[in-house]
C-alpha cells in the first residue's frame, strides 16, 4: 500500500517538474514568443523567475528523496504492492532448482561419431593454367567498334 502511495505520488512530481521545466524562460527569454510574455503577468514583473526556480527546486529535492526512499524500501524486503502472474512460466523451475547436486549423477550427452574428412585438394603441378600476359592498350590507337573501354 505505502508503495502504491509513494509511486503515484513520484508520478505527479515528475509531471509537475516537468511542466515547471517548460514554464521556466530559456536563454533567449527577450524573444517574446509563444508564452514568453504571458507569465511575466501572473507572477509579477519580476516573480516568475523566482517562483519557477523555487517551485522546481522543492519538487527536485522531493523527487529524489521520494526515488531515494523507494529503492531502500524495496531493497530492505518491502514487497512491490502487485505480484506479476506468469500464467505458464510461473511453474518453470528457476536455474537453482534445476541445478543437480554435487555429488549426484549428471546425465553426459550421447557421443556424436565424428564426421568423416574429405580428401585434401591435389598440388597445384601438371594441371595449372599459366598466366597470360595482354599488352597494355595505348590511348593514340583507334579502338574498335563495340569495345567497352573507348
Amino acid at each position: 500500500m505505502i508503495l502504491q502511495i509513494a509511486t503515484i505520488a513520484y508520478l505527479f512530481i515528475a509531471i509537475g517538474m516537468t511542466v515547471l521545466i517548460l514554464m521556466q524562460r530559456g536563454s533567449g527569454a527577450g524573444a517574446r514568443g509563444f508564452g514568453g510574455g504571458g507569465s511575466a503577468s501572473v507572477f509579477g514583473a519580476s516573480g516568475s523567475s523566482n517562483f519557477l526556480s523555487k517551485a522546481t527546486k522543492w519538487m527536485a529535492i522531493v523527487f529524489f528523496i521520494l526515488s531515494l526512499g523507494m529503492a531502500m524500501y524495496v531493497s530492505r524486503g518491502g514487497r512491490p504492492a502487485v505480484e506479476l502472474d506468469m500464467g505458464v512460466m510461473g511453474s518453470v523451475p528457476t536455474a537453482e532448482q534445476s541445478v543437480p547436486a554435487a555429488g549426484g549423477d549428471v546425465p553426459r550427452a550421447p557421443e556424436v561419431p565424428a564426421a568423416p574428412v574429405p580428401e585434401p585438394a591435389p598440388e597445384a603441378g601438371e594441371d595449372e593454367v599459366e598466366p597470360v600476359e595482354v599488352p597494355p592498350v595505348r590511348e593514340d590507337e583507334p579502338q574498335p567498334e563495340g569495345d567497352p573501354r573507348g
